[in-house]
């Protein structure tokens, strides 16, 4: 079976093409984001894979678990990944209508994993050099590991930049032993 990954590309290129025609991006994303938490709970799963369940009572339901209203283009988008055996995809689906916003938007999310808690005044100067050098608009994420030591780890999309001690002094065991 392909992967979910996979799967989810075209729907969330599709949905986000829509949003942004129709200037939705945002109750899209909430939309996308809260059916996405709904069909990963085990007992929608259940009913999802439920043979005995047609595919337009199965969208019903996924609506109705995630009490939420949606219009017809929302509606057509989660019957047509119902008539594809696809609803358990709304999680990636999701997860991929949210990095093609974030670019569309020229924004990224970064998380900093520091030793110590950042106090606003340093979250804004970290701020300020990424938008500087990576030309968006920084959202900050901050969380705090002691096993670090010292320094920071940013994590940006893909990018991982590794400045913690920790890391610098796996570095330099690695080098050492080579």
């Amino acid at each position: 079976m392909a992967e979910t990954s996979t799967v989810a590309r075209p729907y969330a290129k599709a949905a986000f093409d829509y949003a942004r025609d129709n200037e939705a991006l945002e109750s899209w994303s909430d939309m996308l984001a809260k059916l996405g938490q709904v069909v990963a709970e085990r007992d929608a799963q259940k009913l999802i894979a439920s043979p005995k369940l047609a595919a337009d009572r199965k969208v019903d339901l996924v609506i109705e678990l995630a009490d939420i209203s949606v219009d017809d283009a929302v509606r057509r988008f989660l019957e047509t990944l119902g008539e594809k055996g696809r609803l358990t995809a709304l999680g990636a689906i999701a997860e991929q209508f949210e990095r093609l916003r974030a670019d569309h938007e020229q924004r990224v999310d970064v998380t900093v994993v520091s030793a110590f808690a950042l106090d606003d005044k340093q979250q804004n100067k970290l701020a300020g050099a990424l938008k500087k050098r990576l030309n968006r608009e920084i959202s900050i994420t901050t969380q705090v590991d002691p096993k670090l030591l010292g320094g920071v780890i940013l994590r940006a999309g893909d990018t991982v930049i590794d400045g913690s001690v920790r890391g610098r002094l796996n570095r330099l065991s690695e080098a050492l032993t080579a």
